[in-house]
Formats: C-alpha cells, sequence, structure tokens
C-alpha cells in the first residue's frame, strides 16, 4: 500500500479543541493540508479568527466553534453540530488544556502552595474536558463502529517532572490512564482511543513562557538528551498517523514524542 492511501484522511470530519494556537493548531493544520473537513474548537476568539481565515485563504476546509470546554453542555452541543454537519467524525483530538503554573523546584510550586481553585480548575479543563470529549465522540462512532480519538497527555503525567505544577501533572496522569481505559471498551467498535505525550514544546501554554524565558528555556531543554525544545510542526506526523488508516491496529497507546527524555 502506498503512502497516500496509508495516511489518507481526505473528506474525514475531524474535531480539534484548544485548535487556536499550539499543539492543537498543529493537529488541525496538518489534517485540513491532508483534505479533512475541520473544525477548530477554542476559546479565544481573536486567535480562532485569525487561524481559520487564514487557513481558508489557504483552500482549507475549516469552521470554527468558540466554546469554553469547561462548559460540558457547550462542547457536547459543538461536538454534535461538528458531527452533523460533516455526516461523520472520524477523528477527534482532545487537547485543550492550560498550564497550572511552576513546579516545586521554586517555593510557588511546592505541595503547600497549589491553591484549591487552581487545583479545581486545571483538573477541570485538562482532565474532566478530556472525558466530556471522550464521551461526546464515542457516542458518534461507536453506532458506526469506527473513528479515532486522539488526547493530547503529557511525559509529566507519566513521571515525576519536578519543572512541571502538581495540577497539570495529576490530570495528565489521569488523561493517561482514561486512553488505556476507553480504548479497551471501545476497542471491539472499531473506535481507536490513544494520546500522544509531549515532551517540552514551544506553546502558547504558561504565557508563552519558554519563548520570553531563555533560562526556563534551558532548563526545560536540558530535560531531553537532544538537547532542545521541540516547535509544535514536529507534532504533525505523529497526529496525522493516529488519524489515519495507518493506525489500524494501534489503540490504548501513550505516546511520547520528547526528543528521548522519558529514555532517561
Amino acid at each position: 500500500m502506498k503512502a497516500e492511501q496509508l495516511f489518507d484522511v481526505r473528506g474525514h470530519g475531524v474535531l480539534v479543541t484548544g485548535a487556536a494556537s499550539g499543539i492543537g493548531l498543529a493537529m488541525a493544520e496538518v489534517m485540513a493540508a491532508n483534505g479533512a473537513r475541520v473544525t477548530l474548537l477554542d476559546v479565544d476568539q481573536g486567535k480562532l479568527t485569525k487561524e481559520i481565515s487564514r487557513l481558508k485563504a489557504e483552500g482549507a476546509n475549516v469552521r470554527e466553534a468558540l466554546v469554553d470546554v469547561t462548559d460540558s453542555a457547550a462542547l457536547r452541543a459543538a461536538i454534535d453540530a461538528a458531527a452533523a454537519e460533516y455526516g461523520r467524525l472520524e477523528a477527534v483530538f482532545a487537547n485543550a488544556g492550560i498550564s497550572s503554573g511552576p513546579g516545586f523546584t521554586v517555593p510557588a510550586g511546592e505541595l503547600g502552595a497549589v491553591a484549591p481553585e487552581n487545583w479545581e480548575r486545571v483538573l477541570r479543563t485538562n482532565l474532566g474536558a478530556v472525558f466530556v470529549t471522550l464521551q461526546a465522540a464515542a457516542a458518534h462512532m461507536k453506532p458506526r463502529r469506527s473513528g479515532r480519538i486522539i488526547v493530547t497527555a503529557s511525559i509529566a503525567g507519566l513521571r515525576s517532572e519536578p519543572l512541571v505544577g502538581y495540577p497539570y501533572a495529576v490530570a495528565k496522569a489521569g488523561v493517561a490512564n482514561l486512553v488505556r481505559h476507553a480504548a479497551v471498551e471501545l476497542a471491539p467498535f472499531g473506535v481507536m482511543v490513544n494520546a500522544i505525550a509531549p515532551g517540552c514544546f514551544y506553546t502558547g501554554i504558561g504565557g508563552g513562557r519558554l519563548e520570553r524565558d531563555p533560562a526556563a528555556a534551558r532548563a526545560f531543554a536540558e530535560m531531553s538528551p537532544m538537547n532542545r525544545i521541540a516547535r509544535t510542526d514536529e507534532i504533525k506526523g505523529l497526529a496525522l498517523l493516529l488519524a489515519s488508516p495507518a493506525a489500524s491496529f494501534i489503540t490504548g497507546t501513550v505516546i511520547p514524542i520528547d526528543g528521548g527524555a522519558t529514555a532517561w
């Protein structure tokens, strides 16, 4: 089978949460560039409008959904609307997430300094909304006995990462096991559920701190044997793989993309 058949997503109905910037935008871009019909879902109207306009100018078949993923009813409605628009959903990327601040290498990130409201906000966004996205996507895919759900986890959910805040790490650990659990349930119905676990990427999360703070960037780069931080374009190949026919026997996986960080 040729590559264009293995990775053929032309005409596929796709939805990406947290799609107006960073890793989510890269996921939306690679799907749209390869012929998928893509709904970009985000809470930031300005960025969403800008990226939708750019992608349409490039010939992409894209639409927007302005939604706060912590609003479960609105999130479900947006997923239902995308399924209705496309006739079906072949792939849903549960990507939206927020930072929880620094890890315990500084006093503000120590165990005793974690504020209850920050804990709840991050868990609600980074874990609760992923669960709702999985539920809503599965409701459309399971009856059709096909579909791909790809979740953005993190290597911070696979091991201790002192530079990452407690709420973020705990939420991403929950996401990793949620993916395994759902994959086992949905496998008999032809729905593949996998997670991408990024290491350190330049994104807007945390206010784009790594772009502004060279010392922080060096600290994160040193976590990887490759001694650098990745650009979001570097996630596109894995995202396309997991959404494509090439991943027909891949489910229940949490795949690090981290420059070798988890190999240490």
